[in-house]
């Protein structure tokens, strides 16, 4: 991969969407690729960064991690009507401890594509690349 860091990126799988992100470190990957979930619904440069939210979750491995990081953004967005266009990640071990800043959904001005249902844990990784970056990536059901 030859992407800027920190990156992120959307890659084609049927009828879903798969979301990867690139950091200097995994937890800035998980934030790239939560970027990315926003894109999958509407353009982040559209969503304010006034309200945050924090966020937590715990999984037995880092890949794991990633996942219900993910699902943890779409139950905050479905529960909360909001979309978020900012984060912080902070993980330690199998435990992350996020913020996410974000606003309401105003439907005329982000424009909402799809929903997304949660992430899967097709092309599921969060690996360290030949460049010593690092990838989180799997596809999100939309």
């Amino acid at each position: 991969m030859s992407l800027p860091v920190p990156s992120w990126e959307h890659f084609e799988h049927g009828a879903d969407i798969g979301v990867r992100g690139i950091g200097r470190t995994p937890a800035q990957a998980f934030e790239q690729a939560a970027l990315a979930l926003t894109a999958v619904i509407a353009d982040p440069a559209t969503v304010a960064t006034g309200t945050p939210v924090d966020i937590g979750c715990e999984a037995p491995d880092t890949e794991l991690l990633f996942a219900d990081w993910l699902n943890a953004l779409v139950y905050e967005m479905q529960v909360r009507r909001m979309l978020f266009g900012r984060f912080e990640v902070s993980i330690e071990g199998t435990r992350l401890a996020a913020r996410a800043w974000g606003e309401p959904v105003d439907v005329a001005r982000h424009k909402p594509a799809v929903e997304v249902k949660g992430a899967t844990y097709t092309q599921l990784a969060v690996r360290r690349l030949d460049d010593g970056n690092w990838l989180a990536q799997c596809v999100v059901d939309v």
